[in-house]
């Protein structure tokens, strides 16, 4: 009998995209894979639930895989990941296309719960849930060849007052360095240069299981050790949370990219306070000051929330302003989202749609500028940049200063460049989030 194929549409954060690569990874052995939902015989959407937009795209994307059933050959729609965790009453109520839903610690059933399906074509929709488990296994890796992300922890105890991942994901709980290493081995061994540590919190690593201590920096060491590693990247660092040993081994350490991702969210003390956050504008503007004179060269960056309730013009005005005086390298603006079983859902003095998209619009063009302005000062730098693919004009590549899918490309004229490998670049033209630049030779200085 010939293997069913499978397809699979992820969806949401590079969390997320780990939960998708453990997926497939529990199901290569039984099933063949495909990129066109045409020829799948079974569909899996990996659900993000974060926010309102990403519901919303979650059950668009549902509704359009489901339309595989009738016209191909599609014989079995699978829901996961965050919006099942979080709806799954709703959604088997209003959803009759789904089959078979999991939440985001079913993983492990899938193959039981495909057999099962086909054997008796009886629909699976319950979802089970424990905070004591952490999604780990073999993964089909789905980024670049030359890049993985690399999860060391699952769930989050810091319950921000807009934020619904401690109700779905659940409490904080780290992975055992001795498992993350041995992944990072079996990463490098199949190709992969570059790794990316991915958690709710990374800055808390290891307060679970040893003794209430962080140990980020001693799996940074660690993960240092590995021969063909060529970066290590750290996002979703809280700056209330970052350690002088951890601060230490960054700069020391030439394997991990001088870039660090704080998701500060807002400066404003009230807003912060409102948010549920765990920190000041003062211990943000002292930790950015700290890691720039530890690492001239470092790129920061951040993601901010606009029209959070209560924020005021004044507090907007101060947003701005943090903006103008440090200049992050890289900023992500969203509109805050109104979630029900949060706190802020209920807080008084709701911003307005239209104020949301006005404050989103003035900040991001403000970033736009700095942006800009930082990139021009890269024209003639010389940089090692990971080449990652072509379109036929241009290589597009990166630096250590940049993260995929986020931040940018450098886009590189030249000829018969390898894809996956390390090549020198000196910056020809900047963009605003882009820049341009040319192949090094001996003439590069």
């Amino acid at each position: 009998m010939t293997k069913y194929k499978v397809g699979l549409v992820s969806l949401g954060c590079d969390k997320n995209r780990v939960d998708s690569e453990i997926i497939l990874g529990q199901m290569k052995t039984n099933y063949d894979f495909t990129n066109d939902p045409k020829e799948a015989h079974i569909i899996i959407v990996n659900t993000c639930g974060f926010i309102e937009k990403a519901k919303q795209e979650s059950i668009d994307t549902i509704l359009e895989m489901a339309k595989y059933k009738n016209k191909y050959n599609c014989k079995l729609l699978i829901a996961t990941g965050c919006l099942t965790q979080r709806y799954s009453k709703e959604l088997s109520e209003l959803m009759p296309e789904i089959d078979i839903m999991l939440g985001v610690n079913d993983y492990k059933k899938i193959n039981e719960h495909i057999s099962n399906y086909i054997e008796s074509e009886q629909k699976i929709l319950s979802v089970d849930y424990s905070d004591n488990n952490i999604n780990e296994g073999e993964r089909v890796i789905t980024t670049d060849k030359s890049t993985a992300y690399l999860r060391i922890a699952e769930g989050c105890d810091n319950f921000c007052t807009y934020c619904i991942i401690p109700k779905i994901r659940g409490k904080f709980r780290s992975r055992s360095i001795e498992s993350i290493i041995a992944e990072a081995e079996k990463l490098v061994e199949n190709g992969v240069k570059e790794i990316i540590l991915v958690a709710q919190d990374t800055t808390r690593y290891g307060v679970d299981i040893y003794n209430g201590e962080k140990k980020l920096h001693v799996l940074l060491k660690k993960l240092c050790t590995i021969e063909d590693l060529k970066w290590i990247r750290v996002m979703y660092c809280y700056p209330e949370e970052i350690t002088e040993e951890l601060i230490d081994v960054m700069a020391t350490e030439e394997k991990i990219c001088k870039y660090i991702d704080l998701p500060i969210q807002h400066i404003s003390n009230k807003i912060l306070k409102l948010m549920g956050r765990k920190t000041t504008k003062e211990t943000i503007t002292k930790m950015i000051d700290s890691l720039r004179k530890a690492m001239p060269s470092i790129t920061l960056r951040t993601s901010l929330i606009v029209g959070f309730p209560g924020e005021s013009d004044e507090d907007f005005e101060e947003l701005k302003s943090f903006l103008k005086e440090y200049k992050l390298e890289k900023v992500g603006v969203f509109k805050y989202s109104q979630e029900e079983d949060t706190p802020a859902a209920n807080m008084e003095d709701q911003v307005s749609e239209e104020l949301k998209e006005l404050r989103e619009k003035e900040l991001m063009i403000l970033q736009q500028e700095i942006s800009t302005e930082i990139n021009k000062l890269k024209v003639g730098r010389i940089y090692d940049i990971l080449v990652e693919g072509y379109n036929g004009e241009f290589y597009s590549a990166r630096s250590e200063e940049l993260a995929p899918d986020i931040d940018g490309n450098i886009l590189i004229e030249g000829k018969d460049i390898e894809i996956g490998q390390y090549v020198k670049a000196k910056i020809t033209e900047a963009l605003e989030y882009d820049l341009l630049g040319v192949v090094c030779d001996e003439s590069c200085k």
